[in-house]
């Protein structure tokens, strides 16, 4: 007699489906969103926009009042810069045009106001050269976020190169964060000082200067406390107001901030605001000139011209 067994097949296992209530996937969907806008600030851009809107005539008239700003140049390219990543633009009022850095490849070019290109000087010495500001009788000063240093130049028509080792070099000193150093800064004459500012976490710094090539004491921590920003691209100085200028590539974002350092007005960056067409994909520079027109350099190599429209 066969006494073996036939064993019939093992049944498969059962499969058990979870499914999350809907109201659960609601809240996983509303806190990251939430998490989004904590990230970006968007929530202080919209507790700002809510003040913007009780602000007087007047009172808008007194800054520079950036929701009414339109873009008049948009993406214009800089030609043959495509690889160099413009850095940082400043406005000279003496020349009246602007000087731009590029920190991949270091060169300083200078632009008319229409965003041509007038000359290129290469920055022989510089790392990665990531500030720029024009401050009085042709001298500029140029931050290099490797270094953490800041070197004072003079420039001339006439000059075609600059080495750092024919200038003055200061130590800017150790960052929060080493890899993410001083990459802005800004002169501000009615306080005869320039700015500088760390990209992030964003702070800012000040250091007093006659606008020469020399700067008295060291740097001193700023008194605002409102860089409600992602991080910190560039500074530029408002010449009619004094108010100051605040980039963020990584917020999209360019804050105006009075001279205590409270925050005045912002305009996004984003496509379909402000005449964008598109979204500035890193902005890194912003100027304004003494008319009131507002410059800003972008990744690779963009150049934008805003104008006020009220």
């Amino acid at each position: 007699m066969d006494k073996t067994q036939t064993l019939s097949p093992a049944k498969p296992a059962r499969r058990f489906r979870f499914a999350l209530p809907w109201y659960t996937g609601l809240t996983l969907v509303a806190a990251a969103a939430y998490g989004l806008a904590f990230a970006m600030h968007w929530d202080d851009r919209g507790l700002l926009w809510v003040a913007e809107q009780f602000e007087s005539p007047a009172q808008r008239q007194e800054s520079v009042w950036l929701p009414d700003y339109h873009a008049v140049i948009d993406a214009k390219p800089l030609p043959g810069m495509e690889k160099d990543e413009a850095s940082d633009v400043t406005y000279n009022p003496q020349t009246k045009t602007l000087f731009a850095v590029m920190g991949k490849n270091p060169f300083l070019v200078e632009l008319t106001l229409q965003g041509d290109v007038l000359r290129k000087m290469p920055l022989v010495g510089w790392s990665n050269p990531e500030g720029v500001a024009s401050t009085t009788n042709g001298l500029l000063a140029i931050t290099d976020e490797r270094d953490h240093t800041l070197s004072i130049v003079q420039i001339d028509a006439n000059t075609r190169e600059l080495n750092r080792a024919d200038f003055p070099t200061y130590d800017l000193g150790p960052s929060q964060n080493q890899n993410k150093g001083f990459e802005a800064i800004a002169w501000d004459p009615r306080n005869q000082q320039l700015i500088l500012g760390e990209e992030r976490p964003p702070a800012l710094f000040t250091w007093k200067s006659n606008g020469s090539q020399s700067l008295e004491g060291s740097k001193q921590r700023h008194a605002s406390d409102e860089l409600d920003l992602r991080n910190l691209s560039a500074l530029a100085i408002d010449p009619r107001t004094g108010h100051m200028l605040a980039l963020s590539a990584d917020s999209h974002l360019l804050l105006e901030l009075d001279e205590e350092g409270k925050q005045v007005s912002f305009m996004t960056l984003l496509g379909g605001f402000n005449g964008l067409k598109g979204t500035i994909p890193r902005a890194e520079g912003i100027a304004a000139d003494e008319a009131g027109n507002l410059y800003m350099v972008s990744e690779p190599n963009l150049f934008y011209r805003f104008e006020k429209q009220r």
